[in-house]
């Protein structure tokens, strides 16, 4: 049986992902531990805490990018496949 994680170890950002999703752009999303690129293009997103978008340009498919994002914007984003870790 796998070992439950605790509220701790959601909250502690050096624990990794547990949880997945399918990103819908423009759509509000649960604070990202970071994004799977499924395939490669630019991707703007909006952090945690940011109230302006920061784009990403040439972003690798197969890539793991480690932040922590809100949203994700439809305009600017040409990279698909996108999924939140949790």
């Amino acid at each position: 049986m796998p070992l439950e994680r605790t509220d701790m170890d959601r909250r502690d950002p050096t624990v990794s992902s547990g949880s997945f999703a399918a990103i819908t752009l423009d759509t509000d999303i649960f604070v990202t531990r970071g994004l799977y690129v499924g395939v490669a293009g630019n991707i703007r997103v909006f952090g945690e805490r940011d109230t302006s978008s920061t784009d990403f340009i040439g972003v690798l498919a197969g890539s793991v990018l480690p932040i922590r994002v809100r949203r994700v914007s439809a305009a600017g984003t040409t990279a698909s496949s996108l999924v939140a870790l949790y």
